[in-house]
């Protein structure tokens, strides 16, 4: 599949896409994005904006953003020293198939559930092996939570990130991922792919040894199939980041 969305990128004659086979991936980012309890939040504010001196319409605005919040990516520096940052993320890698694995169950009777590898591997046994270059995505259900910060969250403590509840991926299920399989991003629909309690980010911090980037905060994961659809995690091109903003949409096949 990424071969075929590369091709129609790159190919000289106009490609035409169907509209209803596009997904956006993306929160809105206002003064209502949610960030981490010890970031700073997403500002906004006009600088010009009316009728110009010289009697056109003109509008200029400014935003500051921590790296860290929204629907973003983490490059891989984030948790391992020697790894890419988000302009060196190569772009092949920002163009998977996606996979989706559903955890809401069981991220529904525990607000501090870990995907584990069993669940990867009943996700394989109804759908077949993960692909090499895939985006897996974790679906928990936390969108419905979004701009509710004390559901998102668990905690509602400005400044304080010692009462998060929330569902992430496990150690296990992160060392598996990297040893038996060869994903290149994995993705997940809360606040971070560890979950809420972690104190040692000890998921990010195996899959950002391998080279592998994570999108956060990601919307709408309940649009997807569980397989069939192409992801593209197009990052602000910040360089020496640790991460950025990011405008993620998926093709449906």
């Amino acid at each position: 599949m990424r071969w075929l969305v590369l091709a129609l990128l790159c190919s000289c004659a106009p490609a035409q896409i169907d509209d209803s086979k596009l997904v956006d991936l993306t929160y809105d980012f206002d003064s209502k994005t949610l960030f981490w309890p010890t970031a700073k939040p997403f500002q906004w504010k006009k600088d010009a904006w009316g009728m110009s001196p010289g009697g056109y319409w003109y509008t200029m605005a400014s935003f500051s953003a921590s790296e860290h919040q929204g629907t973003h990516i983490d490059a891989p520096i984030h948790f391992a020293q020697d790894g890419a940052t988000t302009e060196a993320i190569p772009l092949k890698q920002l163009v998977s198939p996606a996979v989706v694995v559903d955890i809401t169950a069981q991220s529904a009777a525990n607000r501090d559930y870990r995907l584990t590898p069993a669940d990867l591997r009943a996700w394989e046994k109804a759908n077949g092996r993960i692909p090499d270059g895939a985006a897996l995505l974790v679906r928990a259900g936390w969108g419905r939570f979004w701009g509710d910060r004390k559901a998102y969250f668990g905690s509602d403590k400005a400044g304080d990130a010692s009462g998060l509840h929330f569902p992430g991926v496990s150690k296990e299920a992160a060392e598996w991922l990297v040893k038996e399989r060869r994903i290149d991003a994995i993705g997940i629909d809360t606040a971070s792919i560890d979950y809420g309690p972690s104190r040692d980010f000890i998921a990010h911090r195996v899959l950002a040894a391998k080279g592998i980037y994570n999108l956060e905060n990601v919307a709408n994961l309940d649009k997807l199939p569980a397989t069939g659809a192409t992801l593209i995690a197009l990052p602000m091109k910040i360089k020496g980041g640790t991460g950025g903003p990011v405008r993620i949409v998926a093709i449906l096949r």
